[in-house]
Parts: C-alpha cells; structure tokens; sequence
C-alpha cells in the first residue's frame, strides 16, 4: 500500500459532491458536508487505523475482533465483507457513505434560491454541445444597459457596449439579439465572476426559476466586497509610493495623512513623542512611560478644517483609558465606535467632537525596529458605517509602513542635526577684527546632510589678512570632522606665513598621511578630492595672491561695477598630488569685493554651471552693496529649490591703508644709521601721536636693524605701519632666520630678540622673493584689553 494509492482515496472523497454540484440541480450544501465527513471517516476507519494497529500504536485485537468486541464492526471486514484488498475495501465503503449521505440529505432537504439558481446556471451550461452554446434568455437592449451602469458604471457600460462588433437595436425596447447577451455576459464577468454574470443577465431578462431580488442582492454584495478589497489594496499601493518620500519627520507623518483621507477616513492625526522630532528615541525625557504618555501632535488633515481636534503642536497626555494608550501598550490597533474610554483625555472637547458628527475612531501605534514613535488615529464623521474590525488590520497595516519611514527620518535627523552642529562648532563662529577687509560670510547645510565646506578668515602680520575656503567630499560627520582637521591645519600653516603656493603644497602632503593611516587602519573613507582656496591680501600694496587647490577660481567685483572671475592657476585636488600648485598675484582696487564660494552655490543637477556662474555675475554688477548686503543678494539669487549640497559664501571688501599709516626708509648696512634711523622713528610716532610708544620702538628698531647689520647682506629697508597695532617690519636679502635663546650671564650678545619679544605683542619672520622680513607688533595706546 503506497502513500500515492492512499493520497488517491482521500482525494477521491470530492468527486460526488464535485459531480452531483455540476449535474444535479437539487443537491444541497449541506448533503455535500454530511456525505465528505461520512467518506472521510469510513476511509480513515478502514484504511488508516489498521496501519497504525500493525504499527504497534493500537492492539491488534481492534483488527481481530473489532472495537469493543463487535466482529461486524473489524476494519478489514466491516460488515462481513471479506476478499477485497485494503483500498478497495476501504474505497467501497467510504464510497457508498458519501454518495449515499450527500443524496439523502439532499432529498430529505431542498436547496435555497441561490443554490438552485447557481446549479441550474451550472448544469445547463454543461449540457449544451460543446462549441455550440445558445443563450436562451431574452432581455431588452435597455435591460442590458442598465444591468452594465449598475455594476460597470456609466462610462464603463458605454465602452463595453461600444466594443460589441455587431449591430445593436435601434430601440432601448428592441430585443438584444444572443450575441450581444453573451457580449454582455462576457464584458459584466470580468467585475463580479462568470456564474454570478450568467445569474445577473438571466435575472435582467425576467427568468422565473431565479429570484431576481435575492440574486441581485448576492451579486451586488460579492461586487462591492471585490470594490472594497480593491481600494484597501490601491491605498496600501499609494501608501507604498506615497509615504517617506523625504527623510523630514514633519513631512513624513504629513504624507500619511494625504494618504489615507478622504479614502479611508475622514480625519487623521498623528501623534509623535518629543524625542522623535528632535531625532532621539522616545522614553527620553518622560516622553513615554508606564504611566502618563505625552504625544506632540505633528500632522492633521481632514475633509473639513473646523474639526474640534488638537491642533498641530498642541501637547497631549494619553490617559491609560484612551485608545490610542491602549494600543500602544498591546502594540496592536485598537478600535471605538462609543465608549467614554477616550473622552478622559479632554472632556470639554470630546463632547464637541461628538458634537461634530464623529462617531468611530482607530488608533494604531508607530513602531519601527522595536522603537515606539508614535500613535496614528483614524477618525470618522461623514462616513456613516463606523469602522468594522476588517479595518484593523488596514490601519495597521498603514501605521506599519509610515512608522518605518518616520523612523528613517528619525534617525536621520539626528544624524543630520550631529553632523551640522559639528560643523558650525568647527566653522568660524565670528569674522576676526582686522582692517585689511570688511567680511561678510554665509554657510547654509543641505537638508540631506551636512558636508565639509568651510571658509575663514585669518589676520595675518603687516596688515595682511588670508581668505580661506574649501569642500571636503562626502556627507555626515565624517566630512565635518575632516573638515575640522583641514581648518585647523590651514590655521596652524598660516602662523609660519606662508606664500599660497607653498601652503597647499603642505596640506596636500597632509591630506595624504591622513588617507594612508585611514587606509592602513581598514578605513576606506579618504580625503582625497578635497578642494581648497588660499588667498592672501596685502593692504599696503593693494594685492592679492592666490593658488588654489582643485576650487572653483573667486569673483572679483570692481567699484566701477565690472565683474571678473579671476584667472587662478587650477591646481589638482588635495591628496592626488604629482603637480605643484602655483600662485597668481592680482591687484585690488579699494573697494573691491573678492567672492569666494562652494561648488554648492552654482552647480545645479538640472543646470549647467555656467548658468550659475552668469547668475552669480549679474548679482555681483551693483557696486554699491555692502558684503553683507552682497551675501543676501546672491543667496536670493541663486539658493536652490532644493539644496542638494552644502553652500559656503565669503565676501571681502578690500581697504587700503592711506599714505599717511605708512613710513618706510631705506637703511645703510652702517652702525653710524642707527642714529638717524632711530631719530626718523621718533619724528613719526610723534606725528602719529603715539609719543608713548617711542622709546620701545627706538628699542625694537634698534635690535632689529642691528641684527640685520651682522647677520644678513645686502641694503635694508625698515617700515612703520599705523594699523590696529604698530608694526615695525626691516626687510632684508638673507634667507637665515633669527632664534631667540637666553644668553647667558656672562654673555655679550644674544638678549637683542629677547628684548624685542618683551617690548612686543608678537614678533616673528617672513619669507618673501629675495629674502625676509622680520616684524614685531606693539599694542597701540587704548587699545590694552580690547
């Protein structure tokens, strides 16, 4: 005895009722159940029991003498029958039960309108020759018609009659000829089933043996079931498509509420704990906990905007009896039509949301990855039918979908909100004081996450100041972090005064130790590709030199109000490397605006670069704006719909020093100049009114010319700068730097830059073509703790 034999038996239980529902019009549900229980107990009893008597799991006397020793009752010989193999005993007898059972019953019963409708509709369209089906019923042209706006609607019965090829009556009145009533039946199956069509055209033509009242009733309800299960299926459809189209929290629990109204309620709101909104999870703060909950309304939409809800941004506290408690404490959906439960959360206004019209509500908690957010309700007013239990499983369902979304949002913003506040700690927090230019600067983040641009502004020794920005590549917290490394790298090279060229050529062989230990540490996130500016002003001279590192090149707005974007050498991006960058040198009319920028400003995914760059060249023509004014103007001009990228804007408005801050001698290598140097100084601090600086800066002029005298060749040149501090600068044509040391008791020389360092703010030395300049400043007089 084969399983396959055995399986056959078992499905052999179905062919009566199988066969006596296609060819018998009087059989009856319920003679279909009596004969399949009947069959299905005579086969087990006669065929699966003794296998599990000889398997040892029943005594073998049940085969021997039958259950409670009835001999007539043995498995193998029921009733005596003997000489038949086990399945054709067992399919003789489990046979003749379910045949018999389903035709007694059916005969001792009759069968309801509908089953006799359907097995009438069944057995006659089996009995007509096959290829040759003749519609017997009549109905009228109009009949048909109407029968097809009923269930297709308007529009949906004009087209299916339209697609009928042959010729339709000219009269509503007219009897449809057969082809158009198996047109009919044919186009009205594909929306409520064959036999349900072939029902619905026999009843539109009058049949008598079908009660057109209850099939017509059966008919529209199995339609407007398949409606229903259609539109819950579209909505979870849009909901896929339609919910977390943004990482913003706001605008995510916003798209949940377009989603579901009007479709599935009339109002909905979505409640969220604080700590969500600011990226946290939620059990921060007493937000959630075991007793009192307090949910943030954060989105509400409806069909009417004068529903008595909370409004959005109202506080709520979720009394424990309130649905929308108890579903987030079961984590299931939790439904109401009338219960006092949720009213305790505010009285006064729940007596007039009754008030309104709303009757039924579902609540349905916000839960993503184990974390709760929030809770979603579903209201209901204009609706008549409250929500029935089937929409539990909608609602959550929907809740499901959007809390995965809010959850993303959520951990996004806190990410996001990490990385910018990172940033903006990294980046200047205020312009230094210095008079070389006025600046103005502006950093805007983008919404999708903050990224390594960067700028500052750096005073430089002799009136200068250095004009920085840059790009890392990349998003997050890594980019800001690395851009924090860079920033203070071109901090820490500025101090040491070098030319642009020289400076990113340091921090290109920065960036590349960088990436090799990331590398070496199984890091792949590298540096390379980060871009760089480095410009340096000079305000006596009026000039400006600048190398840049894979930028964008600056704009230069003159005071006639012609634009120009300056012709940079392009050096490669930091970290390639194999190339040396080179500086260009400008001259800088007073009052011209030097505009630097990130790529973020001017390149668009949907626009070519230099249409933000003639953007960016209009906004800049009126000569007339302040830097401050200027930094407006472009953001208004050029700030995307939606940034994609980090934007960083530094404007510099040049300021020259007139000729009267200035005096410069040149100085004989003669110990016998000292005198008349020291005399011209003295002549000029006395001008300047700054007669209490005079003998400190005799001193510093002193030393530093003298050390000059000895050390260095070729003829000097001293300078006075009246700035925000005094500068006094002796240029020379050697390339070896002083050191300050401590001499010794009993030494003769080395205390002169001793001296100099303790009459001075800061001193140091810079490197230009053909030699050095060594400086000191000195605290101009009222300005000692400013």
């Amino acid at each position: 005895m084969t399983i396959g034999l055995v399986s056959f038996g078992a499905v052999a239980q179905f062919a009566p009722a199988i066969l006596g529902g296609l060819f018998w019009k009087n059989g009856t549900r319920r003679g279909v159940l009596v004969g399949l229980t009947a069959g299905f107990v005579v086969w087990a009893y006669t065929l699966l029991l003794p296998s599990f008597a000889q398997a040892g799991l029943l005594p073998m006397s049940f085969l021997r003498e039958g259950p409670l020793g009835i001999e007539l009752l043995r498995p193998q010989q029921l009733f005596g029958l003997a000489g038949m193999d086990p399945i054709g005993h067992a399919m003789f007898w489990s046979a003749l039960l379910n045949v018999g059972g389903y035709v007694a019953v059916s005969l001792a019963g009759r069968p309801d309108d509908a089953e006799r409708a359907q097995a009438v509709q069944f057995t006659e369209t089996l009995a007509e020759p096959a290829g040759e089906r003749h519609w017997q019923v009549r109905a009228t042209a109009g009949a048909l018609q109407t029968l097809l706006e009923r269930f297709l609607g308007r529009e949906g019965a004009q087209r299916a009659l339209r697609s009928y090829p042959g010729r339709r009556p000219g009269s509503p009145a007219a009897e449809a000829p057969p082809e158009l009533v198996h047109h009919a039946e044919s186009q009205l199956a594909g929306s409520v089933g064959a036999a349900s069509a072939r029902l619905a055209i026999s009843a539109a033509a009058g049949g008598k043996e079908v009660g057109t009242e209850a099939v017509m009733e059966m008919i529209g309800e199995a339609s407007q079931r398949i409606e229903l299960v259609r539109g819950r299926l579209r909505l979870l459809y849009d909901a896929t498509g339609g919910i977390g189209t943004t990482l913003d929290v706001t605008r995510t629990a916003e798209e949940l509420a377009q989603v579901a109204v009007p479709r599935f309620a009339d109002y909905l709101s979505v409640d969220l704990a604080e700590p969500v909104l600011r990226g946290d999870e939620p059990g921060v703060d007493g937000a959630v906990n075991s007793g009192t909950k307090w949910m943030r309304r954060v989105a509400l939409s409806g069909i009417r905007d004068d529903a008595p809800l909370f409004a959005v941004g109202d506080l709520i506290t979720l009394v424990p009896s309130s649905p929308q408690a108890r579903s987030i404490d079961s984590g299931q959906a939790a439904r109401l039509s009338a219960s006092p439960g949720w009213q305790a959360i505010d009285p006064t206004r729940a007596s007039r949301v009754i008030a309104y019209g709303i009757h039924s509500l579902v609540a349905a908690p916000l839960s993503a990855r184990g974390v709760l957010l929030g809770v979603v309700t579903f209201w209901r007013s204009e609706k008549p039918e409250p929500f029935e239990p089937e929409d539990l499983s909608l609602a959550a369902e929907l809740a499901a979908r959007a809390a995965v979304s809010l959850d993303n949002a959520r951990r996004y913003t806190r990410e996001h909100g990490m990385a910018v506040a990172l940033q903006r700690r990294l980046l200047p927090r205020a312009l230094p004081q210095q008079s070389a230019v006025e600046a103005a600067s502006r950093y805007l983040p983008a919404r999708e996450g903050a990224s390594g641009d960067w700028f500052d502004v750096i005073p430089l020794p002799g009136a200068r100041v250095a004009l920085v920005i840059g790009d890392v590549v990349g998003h997050g917290v890594h980019a800001a972090a690395t851009m924090g490394q860079l920033r203070t790298a071109v901090h820490n090279f500025s101090t040491l005064d070098l030319a642009p060229a020289e400076l990113l050529r340091y921090l290109d062989e920065l960036v590349t130790l960088i990436d090799q230990d990331a590398i070496a540490a199984g890091d792949q996130t590298t540096v390379t590709g980060a871009t760089c500016l480095y410009a340096v002003y000079d305000s006596v001279s009026g000039t400006c030199a600048i190398a840049r590192a894979g930028h964008l090149t600056p704009a230069l707005a003159r005071p006639d109000g012609t634009v120009e974007f300056l012709d940079v050498p392009s050096g490669l991006p930091l970290g390639i490397g194999g190339q040396p960058f080179e500086s260009a040198e400008f001259p800088l009319p007073e009052g011209s605006r030097l505009v630097l920028f990130t790529d973020g400003l001017v390149e668009r995914r949907d626009q070519d670069i230099d249409t933000g760059l003639r953007v960016l060249d209009e906004t800049l023509a009126y000569a007339d704006r302040s830097p401050e004014e200027t930094c407006d103007a472009v953001l208004e001009a050029l700030f995307p719909e939606r940034q994609r990228d980090d934007i960083a804007l530094l404007v510099a408005r040049t300021q020259v020093l007139g000729a009267e801050q200035v005096a410069e001698w040149d100085v004989e290598s003669d110990p016998a100049a000292l005198h008349r140097v020291r005399a011209a100084c003295s002549a000029r601090l006395t001008e300047w009114e700054l007669e209490e600086l005079v003998d400190t800066t005799e001193l510093i002029v002193s030393e530093l010319t003298t050390n000059a005298m000895r050390h260095a060749v070729g003829p000097l040149t001293l300078r006075l700068i009246r700035d925000r501090t005094l500068i006094c600068e002796v240029y020379d044509h050697s390339s070896t730097s002083p050191h300050l040391r401590h001499a010794a008791t009993m030494d003769e020389g080395g205390r002169g830059l001793f001296l100099v360092a303790q009459c001075s703010e800061r001193w140091g030395t810079r490197y230009i073509d053909g030699g050095k300049v060594i400086w000191a400043e000195q605290t101009m007089p009222g300005t000692l703790g400013s």
